[in-house]
């Protein structure tokens, strides 16, 4: 996510990284969890205001996975 000059940080998102180690395609998970293609890429990229708690309880059940190894806050320094 880029950061917003209004904010204290940013979120980055990892779950390229996740996909990777679980040999997962993003094809496969976005069947998986029942949103697009296109709507899992944008949550890939950071691209999203905000992701609904039953989208975020299916990625970490179809990757066995912690919300906390999906996304990081990171601190924008002063």
């Amino acid at each position: 996510m880029t950061a917003d000059p209004d904010l204290p940080g940013e979120i980055i998102v990892h779950l390229d990284v996740l996909l990777a180690r679980r040999k997962v395609r993003s094809k496969e998970l976005a069947d998986r969890i029942g949103v697009s293609e296109q709507a899992l890429s944008m949550i890939k990229t950071g691209k999203i205001k905000g992701i609904r708690f039953s989208t975020l309880i299916a990625i970490c059940d179809a990757l066995d996975c912690q919300p906390g190894e999906l996304f990081e806050f990171r601190k924008v320094p002063d």
